[in-house]
């Protein structure tokens, strides 16, 4: 990967980082090649390319070239083929020719568990088995000999996408319990990060509190149940994720409040890691936000935002399933004033954890959104342990 800006780039900047900048948009053909190619100003036409790249790539649009933009703007102008892929601990090579790779693996039945562009260990699991499947020096890097052995063979899977078919056949085979299960909760920000502050709330303590409650619930039909962080510590999306992963964790809930500079702004959204290019896309990450969407929206009567895809760093970088909750808008008088009240982060927290059991009861789940309660879930977990006993 290239060396990227530390700092944030934006409208009225000028230098060779931005030079460098517009010859990544004009390689992902976001921005048209100006008469003067030396051009050095991130000016209108670049902040219109920049967001154009952004929405496409499923990523906040501002505008702003910060640095999540910039490695996937820099990973875009990678194809297969481009550069020998290798893992390298500490320094793992990302872009479209890793997604791409990982596609072709997943679609040969060499899982590399998730199609997310990044060149890690499980990637380098899956050439080391393909390598030795066809016969090739088995050195988990992909150069010459492996593309050829690519190009060489095809598809052994049609009808549909085998990640999403494997990641939902690993749910099913889970059973139906939440019992034994261990959820991460990320309640958004943290520390000095105060995220929004509006309408006398402050979003990091208002997300800290409905984590709380959802943990009290979980806990009590035994639930495993890990936070992020505490009232004091802010870590990074990347050290989230990787505390998720190391915990082995069935589920990660990153749990946010909205914001907008219209008032008039309000409701709840989910979001799960998908992209539109080489099959990445979590099935079971959307099947739950739609789940938590449609359980919230049911019972509190919030506007619904619906569920959509995004490429945001923690969603991509768990691996397991992962949606982000934004839940209402503190900029919202009426949002902000229902958020303030105890009685309706409960239901809150409820709807997410009867849709956590509604994910997991599969086909056997009948219910209609927003009937099922708590007592209901204790019940049937319950029943589960003692059936299994």
């Amino acid at each position: 990967m290239s060396d990227q800006p530390v700092a944030l780039y934006r409208l009225g900047d000028q230098g060779p980082a931005v030079r460098s900048i517009r010859a990544l948009l004009m390689a992902t053909g976001d921005l048209a090649r100006p008469a003067n190619a030396a051009t050095d100003l991130y000016d209108e036409q670049v902040v219109r390319a920049v967001r154009a790249f952004q929405q496409r790539r499923g990523l906040i649009v501002d505008g702003v070239l910060g640095p999540h933009t910039h490695i996937a703007l820099d990973g875009a102008h990678w194809k297969l083929g481009d550069r020998m892929l290798s893992h390298t601990p500490g320094h793992m090579l990302q872009g479209d020719d890793v997604a791409e790779l990982q596609e072709r693996l997943l679609s040969l039945g060499f899982s590399p568990d998730r199609v997310d562009g990044i060149f890690g260990t499980n990637t380098e699991q899956a050439v080391r088995r393909f390598q030795g499947a066809v016969g090739l020096a088995v050195d988990g890097s992909v150069g010459p000999g492996t593309l050829r052995a690519f190009a060489d063979l095809t598809r052994s899977v049609s009808g549909g996408s085998p990640h999403t078919l494997r990641e939902q056949e690993l749910v099913r085979r889970s059973g139906h319990r939440l019992l034994g299960r261990i959820v991460v909760l990320d309640p958004g920000h943290g520390g000095d990060d105060k995220g929004t502050l509006a309408h006398g709330l402050t979003e990091s303590e208002v997300t800290l509190d409905l984590a709380r409650r959802i943990e009290g619930r979980l806990s009590a039909i035994g639930v495993t149940v890990l936070f992020t962080r505490s009232a004091t510590t802010s870590p990074d999306d990347l050290l989230r994720a990787t505390m998720a992963n190391q915990a082995g964790a069935d589920i990660m809930l990153s749990l946010h409040c909205d914001s907008a500079d219209q008032s008039e702004a309000s409701g709840v959204a989910t979001f799960f890691w998908g992209l539109d290019r080489f099959g990445a896309w979590s099935a079971v990450g959307e099947h739950l936000a739609n789940l938590i969407q449609r359980e919230i929206v049911s019972r509190t009567g919030l506007a619904d935002c619906r569920a959509h895809p995004r490429g945001w760093q923690l969603l991509q970088r768990t691996q397991m399933p992962t949606v982000r909750i934004e839940a209402g808008y503190l900029t919202h008088e009426q949002d902000a004033a229902r958020l303030a009240e105890p009685h309706f982060l409960d239901t809150l927290a409820e709807a997410i954890v009867i849709a956590l059991q509604r994910m997991y009861l599969g086909e056997d789940d009948t219910n209609a959104t927003g009937v099922l309660r708590l007592d209901d879930l204790s019940a049937y977990n319950a029943q589960q342990q003692t059936s299994t006993a």
